[in-house]
C-alpha cells in the first residue's frame, strides 16, 4: 500500500493520530533488537566477572557515573556481570566494546569498593587503556551521547584504532561517507600512524581534505600471488632477514589528511616484513594484524553462540512440563492464535490499519476473559 493510499484510508475511516503499526512491524522490530543485543552481549556472561580471564581481546564494557562522577577525573570500566551485580541502580555509561581490557570493578578505579563477584583484584590493571568515553564524552567535540543540546540525530561511528566514537560531521571528510565500508580509521589516528596512507588504495573511498592524485592506483601494484600485502624476495636478496620484501618501499602515495574508510578484510594486506612488524609494535597497533580483533568477527561469533531465542526458550519451557500441562499450553496457544487471526480479519475486511492500541486492546480483552474463566463461583449446585 502506498503512503497516499494509507493516508486516504485513514481519513475515510476517521482514524485518530495514534501511532500506526502492524504485527509484521512489531515482530521485525523485536527480531532486530534481539539480533543487536546478541551481537554485543551474546557471548558475554551476565553472572561471572571476567577479571580472572585477564585482558580479553574484546568484551562489552560499562563505566559508572555514580561511582566515578566526571569531576573526580577517575576512569574505570566493568564487565557485564559486574554492571548487574555490583552497580545495580547506578548511572551506567554503556561503552559498547573495547579491546584488551580487564574488569576494574573493585579496584582503585572504583575507590576499592568491593566487587561482589570477585573480591580479590589488583589495585590497578596496568594494561587497560582509557579515553574520555569512560566519562560519557565522545568525538573531538567531547560531548555526551545522546547530546541534550543537539536538535539533530547525528549518527556516531567508532574508530578501529582509538575506539573513540565520532559524529559523521566531525570526521574531517570532504567527500560523502561511503555506504558500504566495513571499518573506519579516524583522522587523528591516520595522523598518528601515517604509514597507513600507503594502504589507502584498498579504501572503499578515500575521504580526505587533500584529494590523492593518480598515484593512488600505483601503490603496491600487487598481482594475485601478492595479495597478502607482502611478497617473497628473490633468492639471495638481503633486504629482509625473513625473506619477505617490504611492500611499502615502492609506494608513491603521499600522506593525506582526514578519516579513511576500509572494506571488510583489508587487514590481510598489511605487510608482515620484519621492519613493518617492528613498526606495529612500536606504535602499539599489532592488533590490526588480527582478523579476530574486528568488531565484525566479534559480533558474528556472538550471534553463533547467542543465548536461546524466545522461540527456543518456549520449546525448552514446554518440554519441561508434564504431558497434561503441555497439552494445556498448546491448546492455549492455538486458542490465542485463532482469536488473534479472527480479530485481525475484521481489520482486513474493513481495510483498516492495525494500530498499537488495537493490539494492546486485544490482549487486554483476552486477559479479562481468561480471568473470568478461572474465577471460582460463589455457589455450587
Amino acid at each position: 500500500m502506498s503512503a497516499s493510499e494509507s493516508t486516504k484510508e485513514k481519513d475515510n475511516n476517521d482514524k485518530d493520530d495514534g501511532q500506526v503499526v502492524t504485527m509484521v512491524d512489531v515482530l521485525q522490530e523485536e527480531n532486530e533488537l534481539e539480533e543487536d543485543a546478541n551481537a554485543v552481549l551474546g557471548g558475554a556472561d551476565d553472572k561471572m566477572c571476567t577479571y580472572s580471564k585477564g585482558y580479553i581481546y574484546r568484551q562489552p564494557l560499562y563505566a559508572c557515573a555514580t561511582c566515578n562522577p566526571p569531576e573526580t577525573g577517575k576512569a574505570g570500566g566493568m564487565c557485564l556481570a559486574c554492571s548487574y551485580s555490583c552497580h545495580e541502580g547506578h548511572e551506567l555509561i554503556e561503552l559498547y566494546t573495547k579491546r584488551n581490557f580487564r574488569c576494574d570493578c573493585g579496584n582503585s578505579c572504583f575507590n576499592n569498593s568491593k566487587c561482589n563477584l570477585e573480591p580479590a583484584k589488583d589495585e590497578v590493571n596496568e594494561k587497560n587503556v582509557y579515553n574520555h568515553n569512560f566519562k560519557g564524552l565522545y568525538c573531538t567535540c567531547k560531548r555526551p551521547y545522546p547530546d541534550p543540546e543537539c536538535t539533530t540525530d547525528d549518527e556516531m561511528i567508532q574508530c578501529i584504532i582509538c575506539e573513540d566514537w565520532f559524529h559523521k560531521g566531525h570526521l574531517k571528510t570532504e567527500s560523502q561517507i561511503p555506504a558500504d565500508y566495513g571499518e573506519i580509521i579516524c583522522h587523528e589516528c591516520m595522523a598518528n600512524h601515517t604509514f597507513l596512507w600507503k594502504y589507502t588504495n584498498y579504501c572503499v573511498k578515500v575521504c580526505s581534505k587533500e584529494i590523492l592524485d593518480e598515484s593512488i592506483n600505483s601503490v603496491i601494484n600487487v598481482t594475485d600471488d601478492k595479495r597478502n600485502g607482502c611478497v617473497k624476495s628473490q633468492e639471495g636478496d638481503k633486504e629482509s632477514t625473513n625473506n619477505i620484501k617490504c611492500c611499502l618501499k615502492s609506494s608513491s602515495i603521499e600522506d593525506g589528511v582526514g578519516s579513511t574508510f576500509w572494506p571488510d578484510g583489508w587487514r590481510k594486506y598489511l605487510c608482515k616484513c620484519d621492519e613493518c612488524m617492528k613498526l606495529y609494535e612500536n606504535e602499539n597497533i599489532t592488533f590490526l594484524l588480527s582478523e579476530c580483533d574486528t568488531v565484525q568477527f566479534y559480533e558474528n561469533k556472538n550471534k553463533e553462540i547467542a543465548k536461546e531465542t524466545q522461540y527456543e526458550q518456549g520449546l525448552k519451557a514446554l518440554s519441561s512440563l508434564d504431558r497434561v500441562k503441555q497439552v494445556e499450553a498448546i491448546e492455549g496457544y492455538n486458542e490465542m492464535k485463532a482469536e488473534l487471526m479472527g480479530y485481525l480479519q475484521k481489520f482486513a475486511e474493513n481495510r483498516k490499519v492495525v494500530r498499537e492500541e488495537d493490539i494492546r486492546e486485544f490482549f487486554s480483552q483476552m486477559q479479562a476473559r481468561k480471568k473470568h474463566k478461572v474465577e471460582v463461583p460463589y455457589y455450587c449446585h
